[in-house]
């Protein structure tokens, strides 16, 4: 076991990264640099002749009156059966622990729920799993997500894959002049804006400004891009896509209500899949959906009619280094998120300004925009 302490051990982790079957953007260097608010170290376990065989990068942060809480967003890394690596990983973190005097580790791997070896060998390891209906809104990442194969497939394929209604809405939009363009770090504006009306309709908080113009900077172009749909001029939807390894997430999404009957949100997936396949990507993911998996429930129902498959992950699995505070941190955050919910569903913010056109943009819209399927990344 070691960690990741020069420019040629990152080399090294990313590359292990880059092609490894559970490789995701959160466990990047890269991401780590976003999340700049957090305290990074990244853990990796070798064989006996030093290849790596498993990573996680673990972001650390001071929580006042607590101590430090360290957290892993789709890590580990690895061979999820080979209780080699997973106990150097874990061992790895135990030390970080000690330096930080961290409270606990929290991990929401890419395992399925159903993975009982996992389970198993990491609750041998001294960690606990929640994963009950109970504890399904406490985590940080969408317990379920739905995720398109699209390895080896052609547009033609893809397309005969969607359901009916898709494909109609996709031929719609095109019929209708909707426009697909490849946003600037200046057209983040436009789209922080989109977002903004669309927190404040759906009531969650949105990101500042600065955090997505952080993405670009430390993801773009190489993991991420802007795409804005665009009808009569005026930009109506976007989305931020981010790929890493053979897989892109549909990381960010954020609407107008002008317009909607011109469907630009289906040609902005059309487009994202698209994109992915061009790269020889094997997974298109949508990213979370709620348990309610009927058909009250339009996001799931707008992620299913993709023909790609609900995937439910194990949930949080942690390591309580100091099991008393930790209990006592996750009641104080439970209340808080309580609280922060209540204000939410209760208040109503003031309208946002939209950003003043640039020479030769076209005129952003009036803010009257309601949400389209709004997803987070980390």
């Amino acid at each position: 076991m070691r960690y990741v302490t020069d420019e040629q051990s990152k080399r090294q982790y990313t590359e292990f990264l880059s092609r490894h079957e559970r490789c995701n953007f959160q466990q990047s260097v890269e991401w780590a640099r976003v999340k700049s608010n957090w305290k990074n170290e990244i853990i990796l376990a070798e064989d006996l002749q030093g290849n790596i065989t498993g990573g996680m990068s673990v972001l650390i942060r001071k929580i006042p009156f607590f101590g430090a809480l360290m957290y892993s967003a789709r890590g580990p890394v690895c061979d999820t059966h080979d209780e080699a690596s997973l106990r150097q990983l874990v061992e790895g973190a135990e030390l970080l622990a000690w330096k930080y005097n961290a409270m606990a580790l929290r991990m929401e791997p890419d395992v399925s729920a159903g993975d009982g070896d996992f389970r198993a060998i990491m609750e041998s390891l001294g960690c606990k799993v929640r994963d009950g209906s109970q504890h399904a809104r406490d985590g940080i990442q969408p317990r379920s997500v739905f995720r398109l194969d699209i390895r080896g497939k052609s547009e033609e394929a893809l397309m005969a894959g969607f359901s009916q209604k898709l494909r109609y809405n996709i031929r719609l939009a095109q019929r209708r002049g909707v426009v697909i363009r490849e946003g600037t770090r200046e057209d983040l504006k436009i789209f922080h804006a989109l977002m903004t009306e669309t927190a404040r309709r759906d009531r969650f908080l949105a990101r500042p400004l600065g955090y997505f113009e952080r993405i670009w900077d430390e993801m773009g172009p190489g993991h991420m891009t802007l795409l804005l749909a665009y009808f009569q001029d005026e930009p109506i939807a976007g989305a931020i896509p981010i790929f890493y390894g053979d897989k892109t997430w549909y990381a960010f999404g954020a609407s107008s209500d002008r317009h909607r009957s011109v469907m630009p949100n289906y040609l902005l997936q059309w487009e994202m899949i698209r994109r992915a396949a061009a790269r020889g990507d094997g997974v298109y993911d949508l990213r979370g959906v709620l348990d309610n998996t009927d058909i009250s429930n339009g996001l799931y129902l707008f992620k299913r009619r993709s023909g790609g498959h609900l995937h439910r992950f194990i949930g949080e699995v942690y390591a309580p280094y100091k099991p008393v505070i930790y209990r006592l941190y996750r009641l104080a955050e439970r209340l808080y998120m309580s609280l922060r919910g209540k204000v939410l569903h209760t208040a109503t913010p003031a309208k946002p300004a939209l950003p003043a056109p640039e020479s030769g943009m076209p005129r952003p819209l009036p803010w009257d925009m309601p949400s389209f399927s709004s997803t987070r990344a980390g």
